[in-house]
């Protein structure tokens, strides 16, 4: 009688009643969301250092806005300063969160309260993690495509296209296709012409043939968009 009463109470407050317990409430729930909180968390770090890089490489202009200091020694730069304050905040976050989850699944007997003194970094931490979401937000905002740059680099990259060639030429039954092209490309930086003599000297049907010669690094996408498409529609 004493438990169902205890469960209705405790579910009527909208919590999920824990039968096995004795000292202490168990926080293996705690540390199964602290869990999953640390993997998002590392999956904006991943975000924000691959901006970081796109950034760097220019393929990703920052738009300065009137009144912000792009470095405090070279005035001509736009450091990613926002991506930086987010990637160094998320690591702050799991690094609490490791000290949490390690402490609070460990009490001596169920009667040990060293993890109360813990519990209260709990507001720290997803501190952390808003002041990240704040920045990558503005981040994103400040941020567009440098397309001349990125076309410029695709029409640069034609060896690219090998892995098509050497695809067609599995379709077609050439043995040991993947040695072949590696044999002609690897290490060499092919252009618009070298890529055509490649094609020219290959010994595959016409139909096959005439798709390698349409391709090109702008339009040898695939499914890419497609799929990018879809990832914002669910």
């Amino acid at each position: 009688m004493g438990e169902s009463l205890s469960k209705k109470f405790v579910n009527s407050l909208g919590l999920d009643f824990s039968s096995h317990s004795t000292q202490i409430e168990l926080k293996d729930a705690m540390a199964f969301q602290l869990a999953n909180t640390h993997n998002l968390n590392n999956v904006l770090i991943d975000f924000a250092q691959d901006i970081w890089l796109l950034i760097s490489k220019n393929y990703l202009k920052q738009n300065l806005k009137a009144g912000e200091v792009g470095s405090s020694t070279m005035p001509h730069k736009v450091n990613p300063i926002d991506f930086e304050n987010a990637e160094g905040n998320l690591s702050m976050a799991n690094g609490l969160i490791i000290a949490l989850k390690n402490k609070i699944q460990i009490s001596r007997l169920q009667r040990d309260l060293s993890d109360s003194t813990v519990l209260r970094n709990i507001g720290s931490l997803f501190a952390y993690i808003i002041i990240s979401l704040n920045s990558l937000k503005k981040g994103i905002a400040k941020i567009e495509p440098n397309k001349e740059l990125i076309l410029k680099d695709l029409d640069n990259s034609w060896e690219i296209l090998t892995e098509a060639i050497q695809t067609i030429l599995r379709k077609n039954g050439v043995e040991d296709s993947y040695t072949k092209i590696k044999s002609i490309s690897r290490g060499k930086k092919l252009d618009y012409h070298s890529y055509i003599k490649i094609i020219d000297d290959l010994k595959i049907n016409k139909a096959d043939k005439e798709l390698l010669l349409s391709l090109t690094p702008k339009n040898y996408i695939g499914l890419a968009d497609k799929l990018a498409k879809s990832s914002f529609k669910s």
